[in-house]
């Protein structure tokens, strides 16, 4: 049977709509919870926890099922992830120093994902139409997100083809791209990529692009640079599809859709808690399953092993 985690500790970064969200699955997860958000909004998380407290005082509930940190001080933080007593397990959800300063101090299990640096890998085999909705679609539709496209990558066969469309199709968006060098051979006006941009979730108009050796290439290169998160392929081969989602190491793989879609809510899980690229426990989108674990339950009536 599926059971609750215990007390979950939730530490994240500005917007108040976390706290009701968080609170929300974990009371409907069978968990109690230990928010701390950020110093931008503790006015009204304040409030929304006031309203949470009614709530729960109204339905029969202990008010402590849901207790929002008063304080901002990062004194907190420190105290919440090393109380192994009392807390059962963190879950960050912020920037890349709050992650891993929590990943790095933590007495406590913790529920994370560092970076999304998610590519999308174009096919020889792809159908230029979808390939050019899909990787607009990943980088331009939010650019702030962890499910947003990092790296473009072509195959060699079709690149000369297809990569001045795409251009256009960025260029309309505002995106700036940095490519390598057999890139920049057929857009000559892009920036140089360095090293670093292989690696770089960037969170903004700006897109890596690289040319590559064909499948075994898109897959050597995602493994390499990916954070496994969500990475997407886009073919009508269904061999090199399958060979795609067997080889490549992430939480969430995809072929000929969007990286946006890699979210709770679009899986059918509801709201979510995070993303998570652990491998243990709970990976990808955080839903009320992953805020639970199991025991097995047996029946007998005097059974004996023998």
């Amino acid at each position: 049977m599926r059971v609750p985690l215990g007390v979950i500790g939730i530490i994240y970064e500005s917007r108040p709509n976390v706290t009701v969200e968080a609170a929300s699955l974990c009371l409907k997860s069978g968990n109690a919870t230990i928010l701390r958000g950020g110093s931008e909004a503790i006015h009204s998380n304040q409030a929304i926890a006031a309203c949470l407290a009614k709530g729960l005082k109204e339905s029969g509930l202990p008010e402590s099922a849901v207790q929002v940190v008063k304080t901002t001080d990062r004194a907190a933080v420190g105290e919440l992830i090393t109380m192994p007593r009392f807390v059962d397990v963190i879950v960050p959800r912020g920037g890349k120093g709050l992650i891993e300063r929590i990943s790095r101090d933590a007495r406590v299990p913790v529920i994370k994902h560092l970076d999304g640096i998610c590519h999308v890998y174009i096919d020889s085999h792809a159908d230029p139409e979808k390939a050019l909705s899909i990787a607009v679609n990943s980088k331009t539709q939010r650019y702030g997100t962890c499910n947003t496209m990092e790296t473009l990558l072509v195959d060699q066969e079709i690149a000369a083809d297809i990569l001045p469309l795409l251009a256009d199709a960025f260029r309309d968006k505002g995106v700036e791209l940095r490519g390598c060098p057999q890139t920049m051979d057929i857009l000559p006006d892009v920036v140089r990529a360095t090293e670093d941009d292989w690696g770089t979730e960037y969170l903004a108009p700006v897109l890596a692009v690289k040319v590559i050796d064909g499948l075994d290439g898109a897959i050597e290169h995602i493994n390499r640079y990916s954070s496994q998160h969500t990475d997407s392929i886009v073919t009508e081969n269904y061999t090199r599809a399958r060979r795609f989602l067997t080889e490549v190491d992430s939480s969430s793989v995809m072929v000929n859709a969007s990286t946006r879609f890699a979210d709770g809510f679009e899986y059918g899980l509801g709201a979510e808690i995070g993303i998570s690229t652990d491998k243990i426990h709970a990976r990808g989108p955080v839903g009320l399953e992953g805020l639970t674990s199991q025991k097995y339950v047996v029946f007998g009536d005097g059974h004996i092993r023998t």
